[in-house]
Parts: C-alpha cells; sequence; structure tokens
C-alpha cells in the first residue's frame, strides 16, 4: 500500500491507492482526517479551525482576495472611472484571454511543469480558425480545427517531456521559439488574406465573443441559473463529504457562500445591465466572453475536482515517486495534462483573435504566457505542483487586469505596467514559499 498526496490542502486528506506492478490502480480511496475540523458544527467553532488554519501557513485565496480588494480601492482612489460600469465591462473583457490562458497553465502547473509555448500556440490556433474563416468555411469547423491542431502540439509537447524524462522549461523554451517561426511562415503562407501580416476577423459569430452581449433579461436569466447551480454544487460537494465520513463546513456555512454567490451575482448583473454607451443606441448586457470563460471554468474545475484523471494530476504534483509507486502512469497523466494546455491555449487564441478583431505576426505571445503563469501564481496556485485549482486563474487574471486597466486610466506606460505585474507576481511568489515552510514546519 502506498500514498500519495493529492495537494488539496484545504480538504486535509491523503490519497492511497492499492499498488499493482504494471497496471493503473482500479481506485483512489480517500480516508478520513482526524483533525479537529471533523468538530465543527458551528459557525464560531468553523472560524476558529479556519483562523488556526491561517496561522499555520493554508491562507488559501485569502491574500490574493484581500491584494484585490486594496488594488481596486487605490485605482478608484486615483481615477473615478475606474469602477464606473463602462470599465468593469471592459475590464471583464480585457481580463478573459489571460485568465483562460491562466487556466491553460494550470494543467502542466500542477505537475510542477510549466509551457511557455501556450502564447504562441494560441495565436497559431487563431491563425488557422481565423484562415478558414477568410476562405468561408463554416465557424464551427475553423474552430474545431484550430483546437484539434493545438491540443495536438500540446501532447506532442506531452510526449516528449514524459516518454524522455527531459525538463518541461526547456521543451517548451524551444517550442515557443518554433511556433513564433510557425506564426509568420503560417501568416505568409495565407497570401492575400494575410497582407501587411494580420489576418483580419471575417465572421460575426467569432467575433461576438468579445465583441457581442445578452440582452439585460438574457443576462438576468443566464446568472440566475449560474448562482442556482453554483449553490447546488456547494451543497452537494459538502453532502458527498459528510456521507464519506470527510472534512465539511457546517449547512450555515454552506449557506452563507451561497448568499455571497447571489449577491455577487446579483452585482455583476446590475453592473453589465447598465447602459455603457455615449451615443443614441445603448449598450447593454453581459457579454458573450465571460460566459465563455464562466463556461471553461466550470468544466475544467469538474475535470480536476471530480475525476480520476484530476487525483492523478494532484497526486503527482505532491509526490511524482509515491504516484508512481502506486501505479498511475505518469507519462499518460502528463501528456494529457500538456494537451489539456494545448486545448485550452486554442481556445484562448480564439478568444483573443476576438478582442483584437484580428491576428497578426506581432501577437506577444511570450508576454501573455508570462502573465498567464502570473495570472495562476498570483491566484495562488503553487510553481512547485501539488496545490492549485482552476478559480486561481480568474483571481489572479483579474488581478492582472485590474492592474493593467487601472494604470492605463492613470495614464501611464506599459513599462510600469509591467513592472507592478512583477512586483505583485514576486509577492505571490514569496507567500507561498513562506506558506510551503510554515506548514513544514508544523
Amino acid at each position: 500500500m502506498a500514498s500519495v498526496n493529492p495537494g488539496d490542502s484545504e480538504q486535509g486528506s491523503t490519497t492511497t491507492a492499492t499498488e499493482a506492478p504494471g497496471e493503473e490502480p482500479t481506485d483512489l480511496i480517500t480516508t478520513t482526517d482526524a483533525s479537529a475540523e471533523l468538530l465543527a458544527n458551528s459557525i464560531a467553532e468553523y472560524l476558529r479551525i479556519w483562523l488556526r488554519r491561517i496561522r499555520g501557513g493554508e491562507s488559501g485565496a485569502l491574500p490574493v482576495v484581500v491584494g484585490l480588494i486594496a488594488i481596486v480601492i487605490f485605482f478608484q482612489i486615483r481615477s473615478s472611472l475606474f469602477l464606473s460600469a463602462g470599465n468593469l465591462v471592459n475590464l471583464m473583457g480585457q481580463s478573459v484571454f489571460i485568465i483562460t490562458l491562466g487556466m491553460a497553465e494550470i494543467f502542466v502547473l500542477l505537475l510542477g511543469d510549466i509551457d511557455l509555448a501556450a502564447g504562441y500556440t494560441a495565436a497559431c490556433g487563431a491563425v488557422i480558425a481565423l484562415w478558414m474563416l477568410a476562405l468561408n468555411d463554416p465557424w464551427w469547423a475553423a474552430v474545431l480545427a484550430a483546437l484539434a491542431a493545438t491540443a495536438a502540439y500540446g501532447a506532442l509537447q506531452g510526449i516528449i517531456i514524459a516518454k524522455l524524462r527531459l525538463p518541461s522549461f526547456v521543451v517548451t523554451l524551444a517550442g515557443q521559439l518554433g511556433l513564433s517561426g510557425l506564426l509568420l511562415y503560417l501568416i505568409s503562407a495565407t497570401g492575400s488574406i494575410g497582407t501587411g501580416g494580420i489576418i483580419r476577423l471575417q465572421n460575426s459569430i467569432v467575433n461576438d465573443i468579445e465583441g457581442g452581449w445578452l440582452t439585460p433579461t438574457a443576462t438576468w436569466i443566464v446568472m440566475m441559473v449560474i448562482v442556482v447551480l453554483a449553490a447546488l454544487v456547494m451543497f452537494y460537494g459538502d453532502y458527498r463529504r459528510r456521507s464519506s465520513g470527510l472534512v465539511a463546513p457546517p449547512v450555515s456555512i454552506t449557506l452563507l457562500k451561497a448568499a455571497a454567490v447571489i449577491v455577487a451575482g446579483i452585482i455583476v448583473v446590475l453592473i453589465a445591465n447598465t447602459n455603457r454607451s455615449n451615443g443614441v443606441i445603448p449598450i447593454e448586457g453581459m457579454p458573450w466572453a465571460v460566459l465563455v470563460m464562466l463556461a471553461i471554468l466550470f468544466l475544467w474545475t469538474m475535470l480536476l475536482g471530480r475525476t480520476r484523471f484530476g487525483r492523478y494530476v494532484y497526486a503527482i504534483g505532491g509526490n511524482a515517486e509515491a504516484a508512481r509507486r502506486a501505479g498511475i502512469n505518469i507519462v499518460r497523466i502528463r501528456t494529457l495534462a500538456f494537451l489539456l494546455c494545448g486545448l485550452t491555449a486554442g481556445m484562448t487564441g480564439i478568444i483573443y483573435a476576438s478582442y483584437l478583431g484580428s491576428i497578426s505576426s506581432n501577437v506577444p505571445g511570450g508576454q501573455n504566457v508570462l502573465n498567464a503563469v502570473a495570472a495562476a501564481v498570483i491566484g495562488g496556485t503553487s510553481l512547485f505542483g501539488g496545490r492549485g485549482k482552476m478559480l486561481h486563474a480568474v483571481l489572479g487574471g483579474l488581478v492582472v487586469g485590474v492592474i493593467n486597466n487601472g494604470l492605463q486610466l492613470l495614464g501611464l506606460s506599459a513599462s510600469a505596467q509591467l513592472m507592478w505585474t512583477a512586483l505583485v507576481l514576486l509577492a505571490a511568489i514569496i507567500v507561498d514559499r513562506v506558506t510551503r515552510r510554515s506548514q513544514s514546519a508544523t
């Protein structure tokens, strides 16, 4: 019997698997944590336990949430336009492609790896999609072709890294250089379509990802569905944990969380449904890009949190040798993780092209991937593997987006935006390192 750590310190459980040489374990069994958290039957008890865990280094997403609030307050004081409805909706659109590329990176960061090529993987996928759209191919065929190509490239990187046991940093750095050249070749190969090194988006459906929005009524309906589903997932998750004898918050805490989600949803709808047009025609409603991002977030969160693949990813990131001894096929899981990273990067490329209205040979693929890694790490995902959630990309992506948006409102240059993002990233890495040392000390 071998033990592997799934890396989810917030749940405080370990995962065990029966070792069977030459084959995968038939099941992973989560054991009961005998900590005092099992005694939390009230809000007061749960809060005491929560504070004790924070003092022990398990701060979760608390630092990034507090930091995000502080940054928002700072920019609102410096510029009264920051919290205006128009700017907040614009901020959502600016942040979506950073968030989704951050989600792509989380798949490999959980394993202790990195994909430096993801920015150019996204750009090459966008070129394929826009090229096919310019040739009047169906939009769905163009999207599927782009996603298939980026997923295949991600899988290729994963096979090279896993089979040959090469450092992901070196392999994906080579991929970044190679794909930047491939991007130039693909655009030049389009001939008149890519005149001037730019391929323009010629499809209203793909363009509406960033350029379209729901009606106010549809925004209310969709948000109601989202918050109800989120509340049901919370209660069902807690129910499953209690049924298995695992740590779960009291029902009152879950009710507070559900209420917070409902309030947040109402605030978002009120902001999105505020007229943000300066002209005669009103512009109201939730941008489609936000819904696309939420759909990806839900899908990948379920994949990591509710499937055997997700448990294996955390196990390998927590202790690769223990995972191997438990019978987990590390080559297969690592390859799948890089495939999903490439697939999500392809989605990001299409969103990014919709945001720009085109794709060009001057795409800052390197900077985009660094922003994505920064978003994941700032949000709480560990660079050392084994700890992180898709929600972290959302939180970190919002931090990066808020910094960029706020500094633009203040009239500061791109250099200032990069330096401020670097400082926040450095602070997040320091917090991660200090947290790990505190946990090991206890």
